[in-house]
This record gives structure tokens, sequence and C-alpha cells, in this order.
């Protein structure tokens, strides 16, 4: 067969709707977010369609059906495609098969499939005589599917650790109480990233001291459709009466403290994101062992000035050794603002290299001499006492 002559424009165009097409599908789930489209051969498009969720038909195989529903025969089309067609039987056919059979001419992809299951369709469609290019747009490819590559690639799921704080950096007040240091926008913005990761986790401590619920509710209290796993971390048991066992997604304990494990448990059980609201000790204890992948710091425009940090002691002790992380995205919510950063990988996380001044050198100091009472609250807060509190309901 012929590779239909479309330009690097056409193709192009082609991609960001097919990445459109595959925002439309929901975040969650163990499958990943894919779009295609089917061009003829003069770059029109006749045909689109998207993974709506586990068990539905594949982008591929609703592409080729929404053409076929039109009276469009697939045959001699060109294929534009986020992720690399399948290979593998599960519960629906191999893709890559779908559109061998269905004789289209030419398939472009923005990301290869790293599934050790199910890569493997360039290869049978190359096999088959059809032109493939794997390249298309691949950051904006990368982008759309970081989470699931991540988890695919590592074994674990992509784990976002959530905060809600003070502009000093505080999640309570120093008599325990933080309800509400954030607005209404924020919270309600918590909620709908709940909808849509797999998981939720907080620590044994936070389940007994504030008894969450861990659901995604909308504004009137209503729960969305999707629930997500509701997980805790720790030896300590769930009472039989918590509201961690009421109506919500089913709960998970995980009676250890070996986080490393926990996380490739769950990448067993195909969690690919997992939403960490947990209290200071959890937070501390992930970004201490280098497992948190990306942040949501919801910042209220209000000052504590004591009270438990969101972070205690992360073992940094010069400003080279701090845990970095890129701005991503910045949105205000009402009088709050959320900042979206991702971990930085190490050698990308360099420090300025600017001299200190003998200002800076007389602040360093000073900070220096109020460590030992801001890790003072932070440990009273980790261990329990007032001033501990959950991020659950920011």
């Amino acid at each position: 067969m012929n590779q239909a002559p479309i330009g690097p424009d056409g193709l192009q165009a082609a991609m960001r709707r097919a990445l459109a097409l595959a925002r439309l599908g929901p975040a969650y789930g163990p499958n990943p977010r894919v779009g295609c489209v089917l061009l003829d051969s003069d770059g029109g498009t006749v045909a689109e369609g998207y993974h709506r969720g586990a068990g539905t038909p594949h982008a591929e195989a609703a592409a080729l059906a929404d053409a076929r529903s039109r009276g469009v025969d697939p045959r001699g089309t060109t294929a534009v495609v986020t992720l690399e067609p399948c290979a593998h039987h599960g519960r629906t056919g191999p893709c890559a098969d779908a559109l061998i059979e269905a004789g289209v001419a030419a398939v472009h992809v923005a990301v290869g499939d790293p599934n050790p299951v199910a890569t493997g369709g360039a290869t049978r469609l190359r096999d088959a005589g059809i032109p493939v290019s794997v390249g298309l747009l691949a950051d904006d490819g990368e982008e759309l599917l970081r989470p699931w590559l991540h988890a695919v690639r590592s074994g674990r799921p992509y784990v976002t650790l959530k905060l809600a704080t003070s502009l000093d950096g505080r999640v309570a007040a120093v008599d325990g109480t933080s309800r509400w240091i954030t607005g209404d926008r924020a919270r309600a913005h918590a909620h709908t990233v709940r909808a849509q990761v797999d998981a939720i986790a907080v620590g044994s401590g936070t389940a007994l001291v504030d008894d969450p619920s861990l659901t995604a509710r909308r504004a009137d209290g209503s729960l969305f459709e999707h629930q997500p796993l509701r997980v805790v971390l720790g030896r300590r048991e769930v009472p039989d009466d918590a509201r961690l066992r009421g109506p919500g997604g089913p709960l998970l304990h995980l009676p250890t403290h070996d986080l490393d494990a926990a996380l490739r448990e769950l990448g067993g059980r195909e969690v690919r994101q997992l939403l960490v609201e947990g209290g200071p000790t959890l937070a501390t204890a992930l970004l201490a062992a280098d497992l948190v992948d990306e942040l949501h710091a919801y910042v209220a425009p209000v000052l504590l000035g004591v009270g438990a940090t969101a972070v205690g002691d992360l073992g940094v002790t010069t400003i080279g050794e701090a845990a970095r992380f890129a701005t991503g995205d910045v949105t205000r919510l009402g009088d709050d603002v959320l900042l979206v950063a991702r971990r930085l990988k190490p050698a990308e996380a360099q420090p300025p290299q600017d001299q200190p001044s003998a200002d800076n050198t007389a602040a360093d100091n000073t900070a220096a001499d109020n460590t030992a009472a801001e890790q003072t609250a932070a440990h009273s807060a980790q261990d329990g006492r007032p001033g501990r509190r959950t991020q659950e309901e920011i």
C-alpha cells in the first residue's frame, strides 16, 4: 500500500484533534486516554473516536465504527493515533489487527506504547505492509499520558501530594483548628481532582484523628459518579464505625510503613494516579523518599505565624539539597491560589549559583535560630497531638 500524500501541517492538525478527543476520556482507570482520527487521501477527516474507559472499544475501533456508521469505507485512509495501537487480546481485540483488517494505508502515532503486554502494534502493522511513523507531536502526547506512562514505566502510581496552607506554610493554627484555611472554590476544585484519580491516600493517624470520608463531592454534597479507592497507609486499624467505611469508594488498608512497597502494591492493582491528602507525617515521608511526582499547593492569603507546618524535616541542611519542583500551572480560585508543580529530575534541579549577600547570610542565621521551634511544632503535629490536621477537607 502507498501512504496517503498528506502534508505535515495536515497531520499535525489531525494529531491535535486526536489529542483533544483523548482528553474526553476518563483520566482515571487502568487504560490510557487515546484518540484517533481517520483521514482521506486529501487530508480531510472522515471519522474519529476515543477510548471511553475500561471495557469500551479502543480509540481505533471507535474511529473505524464511526466511519462505517457514516457509510465510509476506511480502506485507504490514514489513521492518526495518540498512542501506538495495541497488539494484545484484552477485553477487546488488538487495535493493530483491526486497522490491518480495515485496510488503512498508513498510521501516524504520537507515543510508542511502553506496556510490555500491549506493545508491538507498530511492528505488526509494518509486517502487514502498512507504513507507521512514531513521534508526531510526541511532547504533547507525553504530556497527555504523563501519569499513565509513569505508572507503566515505573510500576508505581503517579503520586500527587495535595497541600493546603497559609501564606507562611501552616496547615493549622496553634490550637489545631484548620477549617477553613482555603475558601469554597479551592475546596470545590480539590474535589474535582479527587473525581479524576484512581485512589486517594491518608496515613492511619489521620484516619483515626480526623475520621475523613475521602469522597469526591459536588458543591451540593452529592457524590461524583466516580469515587476513588480509599487507601490507608500504616499499621493502626481503621475503626469499624469510621467514615472511610461509609458511602464512597472501596477501602484498602495497607498496614505498612514501607512506602515504596505500598506504592508498588497499588501499581499491581492498576492504580495509575494516587492523590495523597494525609497530614505532615505522610507528606514528609513521601517527599523525603522522593516519591512525590506532583504537588498541588492550595495557598490562602492568611498568616498564622505559628502552628503545624505542611512538611516536617526532610534532612535538608543546605540549599543545594532542597527538593526542587518546576511550576506547571498557577490558577486563582477566589482569593486562593493553586500552584501545580512537578518534581525535577536530579540533573534539572540545579539551584541558582548567585553568592549570598551579607544581608542574606544574616537572614539565614535568623532562620536557623527559628528552626528548632518550628520543628517542635511540626513534630507535635506529626505525633497526633494538638496541631495535627489532615488535608482531607482543605
